[in-house]
């Protein structure tokens, strides 16, 4: 199997168009053939429909705690945006990588998967783990399986580092995530008779109680440092209802968000509890006296990344620092499949990874060359560190 460099490997994960809503199969192909040409077999993890897929492996002896490399396959959408080029052909101009997801998150994975034979030619004292997940940009929904598996494990990994965008800085706490869905339903009539029960109304009464919760999150003193915002946010993104002017609406929905400062477990879900209350106490009884039998609200959780809670002085922590030559760590306001690794697989977790998240989501997205030699450079120095001595 012929070896690529991390910029080869690069361009190569760019080419497939492994945008979220679309498979990423040709690509875990690709690096399952890759990885069977330096006799390393794969673990892959399929969704329900087998459209999309995980994929595990494990590199050195077994039943020993090792590190876990871990990135997201797909990427996010190029429509509407306006790029200079096929975002999907990487090309390099002025010490720059340019195309969809060299980023987020595929830069990572590019260098880890151009070490991978230099990982199979050392006699390792301790695994590699090289994870792979699939739809990590709507909400981290798909590496539950990966995780399981991980959580399953006899023995876990003693650290897992997640490459996503920080400058290769060492980002040891992240704001989780709630993604909401409310739907809203009520009684339709003519608008002249004032005999309907206005869902859109209502929404708008719930939606200016989450602004004024907003409000109060600003004011709070801030508990962890280093966060930006340092408050919990919640925002609404997009409300529809209604049919006609002049028909009351019988039926609306509104999609929100919060991103609460990792803190105690029983403050992180404080939000949804008081706007739970809040519909209970206040809206239910009012659209019940005017229609008991239409008047109906409802809120599902669409997903939920948990935050990323510090754990000072742990393995990964202690690690990834060495491996950097840092001495401080870092916090960021972004979520990250690292929380759930930490709170569900049960493994000591940090962000550590090329490029910035400034770059991330937009036209023309790209990776600065020097991030990618930065990783590069902080991959070998792992390698040295979990080798035998003497090994080659």
């Amino acid at each position: 199997m012929r070896e690529y460099s991390a910029n080869e490997m690069l361009s190569k994960l760019i080419s497939f168009d492994t945008t979220s809503w679309k498979t990423n199969l040709e690509l875990i192909e690709f690096v399952t053939e890759y990885l069977q040409g330096f006799g390393v077999s794969s673990q892959v993890f399929y969704n329900e429909d087998k459209t999309k897929a995980n994929l595990l492996v494990s590199i050195g002896p077994k039943d020993i705690p090792g590190i876990m490399l871990s990135g997201h396959t797909d990427v996010v959408p190029v429509t509407a945006q306006n790029w200079s080029s096929d975002p999907f052909d990487m090309y390099a101009k002025d010490g720059r990588l340019y195309g969809r997801g060299t980023c987020d998150m595929k830069g990572f994975i590019a260098c880890v998967l151009a070490k991978v034979s230099k990982f199979v030619a050392a006699d390792l004292k301790e695994p590699v783990h090289i994870a792979l997940s699939y739809d990590e940009e709507i909400g981290c929904t798909g590496v539950m399986s990966l995780v399981e598996h991980v959580r399953a494990m006899k023995v876990k990994p003693r650290a897992c580092i997640v490459g996503e965008p920080t400058n290769m800085k060492v980002v040891n706490s992240h704001k989780g995530i709630f993604h909401l869905l409310t739907r809203v339903y009520g009684l339709a009539a003519h608008s002249s008779t004032d005999l309907g029960l206005n869902t859109v109304t209502y929404a708008s009464k719930m939606i200016n109680y989450l602004d004024e919760l907003a409000e109060e999150m600003k004011s709070r003193l801030p508990v962890n440092e280093g966060f930006d915002p340092p408050y919990t946010t919640i925002h609404v993104g997009r409300i529809k209802g209604g049919t006609a002017a002049n028909i009351t609406p019988e039926y609306c929905e509104f999609e929100w968000d919060f991103r609460p400062i990792p803190d105690r477990d029983d403050v992180q879900d404080e939000v949804l509890e008081r706007f739970q209350v809040y519909v209970k106490d206040y809206i239910l009884p009012d659209m019940e006296r005017r229609d008991k039998k239409s008047a109906r609200v409802e809120t599902d959780i669409l997903s939920h990344v948990p935050s990323l809670l510090p754990e000072s002085g742990s393995t990964a922590e202690t690690l990834v620092l060495a491996l950097a030559n840092q001495n401080d760590v870092h916090v960021v306001s972004y979520g990250t499949e690292a929380g759930i690794f930490q709170a569900t697989g049960g493994v000591p977790t940090v962000v550590c990874g090329p490029g910035s998240i400034l770059q991330a989501h937009k036209p023309d997205e790209y990776i600065a060359q020097s991030e990618l030699d930065s990783c590069d450079e902080f991959l070998g120095r792992l390698l040295s560190v979990i080798k035998k001595s003497g090994s080659k």
